[in-house]
């Protein structure tokens, strides 16, 4: 059964019961459409005719797949996360689920914001996301979330920890693990992972949280880069999707900022710090932010096992690291 969409734009009007269940009461589905892209799923939108006669569109990502089960449930408790601290930041999720008639395939249901292709302001961009990391915080006051969510199809365990730099450490062995699974050991490794954890990464974040300093742990989006932002076309305003969230120090979004394929220039990072201060000691605030991109960096290469590019730039982010800090 075909319950993305068709070839015929418009044609497709079948939605999977599971589906139709979450949808506003007495609809009727109109069409269903492919929309967007997406490495791991289907993507799509479903215009349907409310009761009263108004039209309305959802959007739907669907996932094969017992990984694709958690990957939904974890976009869907993310992305509630952020909404219910700053509504217009984000589309509104609605539901999760499994299909009745095929039941090893998922889906994940939001509201659908109609998005231009252009970059957010800086200024606007900045604004929301200081807002995001001030009023969402933790109620447990720790670092982590209360599900694994997913970079692309790989899994961030977020167990919770107390120190961030723990926390980190963690969730910087298990985007390698991953890594070195898809791509086998490099010889480099043996002199390279433990310089990285044993001095690099304590050298840089146990200053964050020593001498009378704490990190206070704020939601964040988790995988901010500029792919999954747009800006809404009716508001104007920045919109952002496809979330992998937990609580973390605020200033690991901008890990993502860091790579040469980023479109998140300085004036980005300078709307937000008008807002949100340089956590100290600010003169590692550069180490910090080169710290999370080879997180990412990490991340990426493990999701392409063919790619042997995003191998080598993640060594180079973590010679460059032992370089400077080992």
């Amino acid at each position: 059964m075909n319950t993305i969409g068709s070839s015929t734009p418009g044609e497709n009007t079948v939605v999977d019961p599971s589906v139709a269940a979450a949808l506003p009461k007495g609809s009727r589905v109109v069409s269903v459409n492919r929309h967007g892209t997406s490495f791991w799923n289907y993507t799509g939108r479903i215009e349907i005719e409310r009761a009263d006669g108004q039209l309305e569109s959802f959007f739907i990502k669907v996932i094969s797949n017992i990984r694709g089960h958690n990957m939904v449930q974890g976009e869907y408790e993310s992305m509630k996360a952020i909404h219910t601290v700053c509504p217009e930041f984000t589309p509104k999720p609605i539901a999760w689920g499994t299909y009745t008639d095929t039941p090893g395939t998922h889906f994940f249901l939001a509201e659908y914001r109609d998005m231009s292709g252009d970059m957010p302001q800086p200024e606007e961009m900045g604004s929301c996301l200081a807002l995001l990391h001030q009023k969402g915080t933790c109620p447990n006051r720790k670092f982590g979330f209360h599900i694994p969510t997913y970079t692309g199809h790989l899994p961030q365990t977020n167990n919770w920890e107390d120190s961030w730099e723990v926390f980190f450490a963690k969730n910087m062995r298990q985007a390698l693990d991953c890594e070195i699974q898809a791509k086998g050991f490099a010889s480099e490794f043996e002199s390279l992972v433990p310089v990285l954890f044993d001095v690099v990464i304590p050298r840089l974040l146990r200053p964050l949280e020593t001498d009378g300093r704490s990190v206070k742990p704020c939601l964040v989006h988790g995988d901010l880069w500029y792919g999954n932002s747009g800006m809404d076309s009716r508001t104007k305003s920045p919109v952002i999707f496809d979330a992998c969230s937990f609580y973390a120090h605020n200033e690991y979004e901008f890990g993502q900022w860091r790579p040469a394929c980023n479109r998140f220039g300085p004036e980005y990072l300078k709307a937000y710090h008008a807002r949100c201060k340089i956590s100290e000691p600010v003169e590692d605030y550069d180490g910090r932010l080169d710290l999370y991109k080879l997180r990412f960096n990490t991340q990426v290469s493990a999701l392409f096992p063919e790619n042997q590019g995003l191998r080598e730039q993640m060594l180079g982010d973590m010679r460059d690291l032992a370089r400077r800090y080992g």
